[in-house]
């Protein structure tokens, strides 16, 4: 009986599709209903929000708010944020993922806020992103870089860590809810994303 090796080859190319599926999936992810969310930003700069499937993971979704840090900061201090991100509904665009939108009206706690953008994670970000990777709760400081302007840095480089349950209403609607440890304290954030 000859027809022995055949299966030989088809595992082969089975190992190796497994090989590639388990490459790609470090590069990108899709979201669940449970993600790892880090808001951060340099004193004197603007806050980035990044969701993450997974610690090791690059960002399904990240944005760069114009909130400034500082009034953000200000804010998280009452104890309550949130912040509604608004995009518009392009009949040329049918088919496009919420989370894939470029462009978003900002709200915080009801008031406009600018927009914010999506983009990809650099490599700067990509630092901040390992530095937090081991905290999967809190909030804390990073030393600046020293490479901003004349003073020498946009200050000390804020951070916040936390699960989040997401929740998809539709389509055009989602929300993220920051998770509190067992009704733990501490101030309550939620993210809603729209398309209207």
């Amino acid at each position: 009986m000859t027809a022995a090796p055949r299966p030989k080859k088809h595992s082969k190319l089975r190992s190796a599709l497994t090989i590639f599926g388990k490459s790609q999936s470090r590069y990108h992810s899709s979201l669940g209903s449970r993600v790892i969310g880090t808001l951060f930003g340099y004193r004197r700069g603007h806050v980035h929000f990044a969701f993450q499937e997974d610690a090791k993971l690059s960002p399904a979704f990240f944005i760069e708010l114009a909130t400034p840090t500082s009034l953000l900061v200000r804010e998280m201090a009452s104890g309550l944020v949130r912040i509604a991100l608004e995009c518009e509904k392009r009949t040329e665009k049918k088919g496009k993922k919420l989370l894939e939108e470029p462009l978003w009206r900002t709200y915080c706690n009801g008031k406009k806020c600018g927009f914010a953008t999506r983009r990809e994670c650099g490599p700067e970000e990509w630092k901040v992103l390992k530095a937090v990777e081991p905290i999967s709760m809190g909030a804390g400081v990073l030393p600046g870089t020293g490479n901003g302007a004349a003073d020498g840095s946009e200050g000390e480089l804020m951070y916040m860590r936390a699960r989040f349950e997401r929740v998809v209403s539709s389509k055009d609607s989602e929300a993220f809810y920051m998770m509190n440890p067992d009704g733990a304290g501490g101030p309550e954030l939620s993210v809603y994303l729209i398309r209207v």
